[in-house]
């Protein structure tokens, strides 16, 4: 079952982010999710198995340029998440077209993400739900 998250869900909401992002501070998070959970450019979708919350997405509208996109705004998936135990499923897959759905009913006629260079399992995953590569960069910093 997929169900999109509400403030009675901060918890399960947080349990799983903090899967995902390891090392975040719980309570910064949990301060975080308070705000996605009432914004109204921003959604989260849970994934039950029963009653247990195993599964995650985060999507949210954006205004700015998106790589590889013509339109704005642009839906995006910031990150999407599902128990080791419950993968194989078709969990992500449900997630993520629950984000899409979203997207579409904000006016969004497009929708993208990103992963780190070096995260091939994330490459991987993207390319098979139907995500089509728009660009690789590298980005810089230095202390000045």
């Amino acid at each position: 079952m997929i169900k999109k998250a509400d403030r009675n869900d901060l918890n399960a909401v947080t349990e799983l982010m903090l899967c995902l992002w390891k090392g975040h501070d719980r309570k910064e998070l949990e301060k975080e999710n308070e705000r996605l959970l009432s914004s109204e450019n921003d959604a989260v979708f849970l994934y039950f198995d029963k009653e247990n919350a195993a599964g995650f997405a985060q999507c949210s509208l954006r205004h700015d340029y998106v790589e590889g996109t013509k339109s704005s705004p642009v839906g995006y998936l910031e990150g999407i998440f599902v128990a080791e135990q419950y993968r194989g499923r078709g969990a992500a897959s449900l997630l993520l077209s629950a984000c899409e759905n979203w997207a579409e009913n904000m006016g969004c006629r497009e929708f993208a993400s990103d992963c780190e260079i070096s995260n091939s399992a994330s490459l991987k995953f993207h390319l098979k739900l139907g995500f089509e590569e728009a660009n690789r960069i590298i980005c810089f910093k230095k202390y000045i």
